[in-house]
């Protein structure tokens, strides 16, 4: 396990500083409405993989700019997002990570996010707890919903009526207070050391959110689906999360019966 963890942080640092590398020289395209795509993203993903296929050739490998299926079977599977806040990245606001999860038949084992303009390295191993910069993390003791500052992912294009907007406005009229930064998996681990209280998504993939996961529940954090069952990586993630269980479950329930609009 200290071999995997090793070489996943040394593949994500390495993605960071390929993204770093690309600053203003980048072209963007669009994938879908609203949903960017870089030279760069591209350019990281192959040096993650080559990094870590070049210590590990007989795992697999799924990564957010290639095809490919997450496959549960399968005893090693790397799951990467090279840029993780892609939008933030073009338009320089310094806010988006690398995140890789080391996935063995289906539960995330190793999990890095690192953020290359800060410099933060989230990382965590299955039972040996989760760590920035190397120091133990754990998450905030908030459970109440009325105190809790919590995060939102929402689709690159947000239509109406949505049920996207319905949890947004319960979350407003509710908890302390509502960000919407850009990354998915920076989201996660701000609740890992506790800058966040709870984060909830409805249209995350495995590679935004595989890593993360991980990280907040070795920090001591609850992780869920929107019905309250364990997140499962190959259904499309929505995850709930919060800080703890008094949260999850009044965070939850808040989110269910939230209004539509």
């Amino acid at each position: 396990m200290a071999d995997f963890l090793s070489i996943c942080e040394q593949a994500a640092r390495a993605g960071g500083q390929e993204l770093l590398s690309w600053i203003g020289r980048f072209g963007v395209r669009e994938k879908g409405p609203a949903d960017l795509v870089t030279q760069a993203d591209a350019a990281a993903q192959e040096v993650v993989r080559g990094v870590l296929l070049g210590a590990f050739p007989d795992h697999a490998f799924v990564g957010e700019e290639s095809d490919g299926e997450l496959d549960l079977a399968s005893e090693h599977c790397w799951v990467v997002d090279p840029l993780d806040g892609t939008t933030n990245y073009v338009h320089q606001v310094p806010h988006y990570a690398v995140s890789i999860a080391l996935v063995e038949r289906g539960r995330p084992t190793v999990g890095v996010v690192f953020d290359p303009v800060h410099g933060d390295c989230f990382s965590a191993a299955r039972g040996q707890g989760a760590r920035l910069n190397g120091v133990a993390i754990r998450t905030s003791s908030v459970r109440d919903v009325s105190q809790a500052l919590v995060a939102a992912s929402f689709a690159a294009k947000v239509t109406t009526p949505s049920r996207e907007i319905d949890h947004f406005v319960a979350a407003v009229l509710n908890c302390q207070a509502v960000r919407r930064t850009g990354s998915a998996a920076l989201n996660l681990c701000y609740v890992a050391c506790g800058r966040f209280d709870a984060f909830w998504a409805l249209s995350t993939k495995a590679w935004d959110v595989a890593a993360g996961v991980l990280i907040v529940e070795e920090a001591g954090g609850v992780v869920s689906d929107l019905e309250g069952r364990a997140l499962d990586l190959q259904r499309a993630p929505h995850p709930v999360v919060a800080a703890t269980t008094e949260l999850h479950g009044q965070f939850r329930r808040l989110l269910v019966a939230a209004p539509r609009h």
